[in-house]
């Protein structure tokens, strides 16, 4: 409760107001409609860098002795919390050193250069980049500015929930906030409870990077062993401890979100303000969509934390979005190998239109087919399959399945001759200049490469499908090379994509 009081005390006080502007919080009638509800979205996307670090950033900064601001400040961020410092920096008048993963998009690393601090790059990862700034810290005495771990911070960014109120004194049922080490919920949820506890606090996750729901649920902060990095912006394995403490006293429950579905929650924001958010700033809007289905409510808000998307990711956000919202569905089908059997096939689609048709000639007899139909709903969805299975097809939806959305659907596939032998693994590794040839290398081992698709989404990690012809007698050897290849990977010889389109 002391802590607790702190925060409080501390987001009444907070000094944000030199750097930020108290952001609008406007209706979403589009996204209303769509769901029978009341959804608001708080606009933290119109900062002056796009996002609501600064307010924590700064907050934290003001409060620094003029030693302190003499020696100079440093931050591991790959994006949004190094401009909060290096615009806090700026206005304060000290150094700032700013440490980010080699892998972070030029655009992010100009962005902090622009605005005056030094960058350094180091590291693969976040966590690589933190452990090298704590060395700076020590070795140049820099000031350590921490993303969210720290009350200041969280104060500053809890600012954000006196403005909610402010705004909407009466009437709000609840609000989603974004998860990452938990700095900006902590703080939302510490006013909201104190003032409104009847306000539901939710956070949202992503599914692969969900370390505030296993905490809670495990009553003491959980570590995760990886971290999907889509929503980079909220990519962190451990929650804050004190944002843990703070959160198991005020938030009501959390939302874990897939990736299809923040890509459509971008699709929904887009329609609405014609801005781009990036994932993580769409969290929010992600959750709201998929607890607003099972829940009562009138008012429901969304903070929109921020808008710095690496512009060659929109691709993959796109393409994603339609199966997010249940409006593509991708199948696979085995029809017969004759003349017109195509044409009857897309008789029984119907009017529905074909987003996508890939065929490769493997059998005189059968035929399978990987095919996306735009459809409205999970329903129709379900309803197309139920009737292409009644006409006696074989129909397979793998319209949630990752090897088939990431691959497959972008490759010519067919048989390999010794399917017998054939390892399928799903690689993730860094994506920087030479990431894949650094990777081939590894994969250099004299196996025989059956299959191989790469494609550049844009993203801070690349991703590959792997097949290999391992003889047996070599399987000991395999699995060693696995485990000292050093990069994430999952073996997709099990999954039914695999067995329908490949061998």
């Amino acid at each position: 409760m002391t802590e607790s009081m702190d925060i409080f005390q501390g987001i009444l006080t907070a000094l944000v107001y030199d750097v930020a502007v108290e952001t609008p919080l406007e209706a979403a009638p589009l996204l209303s409609a769509a769901l029978g509800r009341k959804v608001w979205f708080k606009r933290e996307d119109l900062q002056s860098v796009f996002s609501f670090k600064l307010r924590g950033a700064y907050n934290k900064m003001a409060r620094l002795t003029a030693e302190e601001l003499g020696r100079g400040v440093v931050a591991a961020s790959a994006g949004n919390h190094a401009q909060g410092v290096a615009l806090s920096a700026k206005r304060l008048g000290c150094r700032a050193v700013i440490v980010m993963p080699v892998t972070t998009p030029a655009i992010k690393v100009e962005a902090v250069r622009r605005l005056g601090a030094e960058v350094r790059l180091h590291g693969d990862t976040f966590d690589e980049a933190a452990a090298f700034t704590r060395e700076l810290e020590r070795a140049e005495g820099l000031v350590f500015i921490h993303p969210y771990d720290d009350p200041d911070v969280i104060a500053g960014q809890g600012t954000i929930g006196m403005e909610l109120l402010r705004q909407m004194p009466r009437g709000l049922d609840a609000v989603f906030v974004p998860v990452g080490g938990g700095g900006l919920i902590a703080g939302v949820a510490t006013y909201l409870k104190r003032l409104q506890p009847s306000i539901k606090v939710i956070g949202v996750e992503p599914a692969d990077s969900d370390s505030l729901a296993q905490s809670l649920a495990a009553g003491a902060p959980v570590k995760l062993d990886h971290v999907g990095i889509f929503a980079d912006g909220v990519a962190v394995r451990q929650v804050g401890e004190l944002p843990f403490r703070l959160c198991r006293e005020t938030v009501d429950e959390v939302v874990r979100v897939s990736t299809d579905e923040i890509c459509a929650a971008i699709r929904d924001v887009f329609a609405e303000t014609r801005t781009v958010l990036e994932p993580s700033g769409a969290l929010s809007v992600a959750g709201l969509k998929a607890w607003s289905g099972a829940n009562e409510g009138l008012n429901l808000a969304a903070i929109l934390s921020g808008a710095n998307l690496n512009f060659e990711r929109l691709r993959f956000v796109a393409e994603r979005s339609g199966l997010g919202e249940h409006r593509e569905a991708l199948f696979g089908v085995t029809i017969p190998e004759r003349p017109g059997s195509f044409k009857a096939f897309c008789e029984l689609i119907g009017p529905r239109p074909i987003t996508e048709f890939n065929y490769r000639y493997s059998d005189p007899v059968a035929a399978r087919i990987f095919v996306g139909i735009q459809v409205a709903n999970r329903a129709e969805t379900d309803a197309l399959l139920a009737r292409l299975r009644e006409e006696g097809l074989e129909a397979v939806d793998f319209s949630d399945n990752e090897m088939a959305k990431l691959h497959l659907r972008h490759l010519a596939w067919g048989a390999t001759p010794r399917v017998d032998l054939e390892r399928v693994y799903r690689f993730e590794f860094p994506e920087r200049p030479g990431a894949l040839m650094r990777f081939l290398t590894h994969m250099s081992r004299g196996w025989n490469i059956t299959l191989f698709h790469y494609r550049n989404h844009g993203a801070d990690v690349g991703r590959v499908l792997v097949g290999m012809e391992v003889p047996l007698a070599d399987g000991p050897e395999f699995e060693a090379f696995l485990d000292g290849l050093g990069y994430p990977w999952t073996d997709e010889k099990a999954n039914p994509a695999y067995s329908f389109l490949l061998p």
